[in-house]
C-alpha cells in the first residue's frame, strides 16, 4: 500500500469517510449481515467499514495490506494455521508467552517441531531461514528488549515457501517497518500501542504478497477470528494519536532508563536507547526511535520487586502495555514466564509527566527498603 503523506498526517487523515454528508469518523456499525446486492454480505466474511478503515491505516504505515483480527493471539494463530503438518518452526528464546504456548501445544500434537534461537544470534536465524517453514522473530523482544539484526535477516534467502514473521508490537510501525526490510508478515497486537488506551483486544497482520493476504483473510473467516465493531472503532480512534503518544512516551522512557541506571538498587536496565544495552548500536541504526518499554532488574530480587509493584501509585500495577497510562509488573510472576530473572520489572511508559513517574518509582523503591539517592533526581 502506497502513501504520499508524512506518517503523523497519514495517521490522522487516512481511512476516513469521503462523501458529502458522511460523518467525519466511521461510526460503530453493530451489524452481522447486510442487504444482498451490495459489496458486503456477512460481517465475518466481508468486514465492516470500521475494521476496513483500520486495515487501510495500518497497512499504509507498514507498506502492505493489513488483515485485522479479534486479538493479537488470533492473528498469531492465523499464521500457524498456514503451516503444513510436520513444519519446522523457529522461535526466539525470548518470546511472548502466548506465542510460546501456541507453538508448544502444536508441537505436543505433532503438528510441527520448534527450535529456539537467541534473538541476537544472526547466524542462527540465517540458517533457520534456509531450513524452516516458519521463522518467528520479536524485535525488540518481550521482555528483555533485545534487538535482532533485521536488515541482515529479513533480506536473506529462505526456504521456498518459508515465512519470516516479525512481531513489531514493541517498535510500532513508526519506529520499524519489517516488510520494507524483506519480512513476509509484520504482526501487531493492536491491544497495545495502536489502540493505546487499554480498552480493547485486537491483532493485525500485514503482508505484501496478495496470495498470502488472501490466505490470512480466509483463516480469519473460517476460524471466526474477526474483530468486533466496537473494538475496530476504538483501535482506529487510538491509532489517530499513535504518533503523539509514542513521541511523548519514548522521550520519558529514555529519561527514566537513565535515572534507573544510576540507582544502586538496580542491577541492570534493559532499554535499547542506553549505550549500555547490548544491542544499542544496532537499535540506533535500525530503529527510528527506541520505544516506550523498559525492563529493569532489582538487586533485591522477587520480594522487593513485588513490594515496588504494590506501592506505585501513578504507575499502575497491571499487565499488558502500550496505553496512555504507565503500567508495570514482575514478569517472572506471570505463568509461563518463571524462567525470567526473578527481580525483573517490565515498565510500559505512558504519557504522564516523566518526573511524576520518577518520583513514584522513587517512593516505591524506598517503600521496599531499597536505597535511593534523592540527591540525583536528573
Amino acid at each position: 500500500m502506497k502513501r504520499n503523506l508524512k506518517t503523523d498526517t497519514w495517521l490522522v487523515t487516512a481511512g476516513r469517510p469521503e462523501d458529502a454528508g458522511d460523518p467525519l469518523n466511521w461510526p460503530i456499525i453493530p451489524a452481522s449481515n447486510f442487504l444482498a446486492g451490495g459489496g458486503q454480505v456477512y460481517a465475518r466474511d466481508g468486514g465492516i467499514p470500521g475494521w476496513e478503515a483500520l486495515e487501510f491505516v495500518v497497512g499504509g504505515l507498514e507498506g502492505g495490506e493489513a488483515v485485522a483480527f479479534s486479538s493479537g493471539m488470533a492473528a498469531a494463530a492465523a499464521v500457524f494455521d498456514l503451516l503444513p503438518v510436520g513444519a519446522r518452526v523457529a522461535l526466539p528464546d525470548e518470546c511472548y508467552h502466548g506465542v510460546s504456548e501456541l507453538a508448544r501445544r502444536g508441537e505436543a500434537k505433532g503438528a510441527w517441531s520448534v527450535e529456539r534461537i537467541a534473538v541476537e544470534n544472526t547466524a542462527g536465524w540465517l540458517e533457520a531461514l534456509r531450513t524452516h517453514e516458519l521463522v518467528w522473530l520479536e524485535s525488540p523482544s518481550n521482555p528483555l528488549l533485545t534487538v535482532a539484526d533485521l536488515g541482515a535477516i529479513a533480506g536473506a534467502d529462505r526456504k521456498p515457501g518459508g515465512l519470516l514473521v516479525v512481531d513489531n508490537t514493541f517498535a510500532t510501525p513508526l519506529n520499524q517497518r519489517p516488510l520494507e526490510l524483506g519480512a513476509d508478515i509484520s504482526l501487531h497486537s493492536a491491544t497495545k500501542f495502536i489502540g493505546g488506551h487499554s480498552d480493547l483486544l485486537g491483532g493485525i497482520l500485514i503482508a505484501t504478497e496478495p496470495l498470502l493476504v488472501e490466505k490470512l483473510r480466509a483463516s480469519r473467516s473460517v476460524n471466526g477470528a474477526t474483530p468486533g465493531s466496537l473494538e475496530s472503532y476504538l483501535a482506529l480512534r487510538g491509532a489517530r494519536t499513535l504518533s503523539v503518544r509514542l513521541e511523548k512516551a519514548q522521550v520519558s522512557a529514555l529519561k527514566l532508563a537513565n535515572w534507573l541506571a544510576k540507582r544502586a538498587c538496580v542491577d541492570r536496565v534493559r532499554y535499547p536507547g542506553l549505550v549500555s544495552h547490548p544491542t544499542h548500536r544496532l537499535a540506533a541504526a535500525q530503529l527510528d526511535g527506541f520505544g516506550a518499554m523498559i525492563s529493569f532488574d532489582l538487586a533485591a530480587r522477587a520480594e522487593a520487586a513485588d513490594v515496588v509493584c504494590d506501592k506505585v501509585r501513578v504507575i499502575r500495577h497491571a499487565t499488558s502495555l502500550g496505553g496512555v497510562e504507565s503500567t508495570m509488573e514482575r514478569r517472572a510472576a506471570v505463568p509461563g514466564q518463571e524462567h525470567l530473572p526473578p527481580g525483573l520489572l517490565r515498565l510500559s511508559v505512558g504519557i504522564e509527566n516523566w518526573t511524576d513517574l520518577r518520583d513514584d518509582l522513587s517512593q516505591a523503591l524506598a517503600a521496599a527498603g531499597l536505597e535511593v539517592d534523592e540527591g540525583d533526581s536528573a
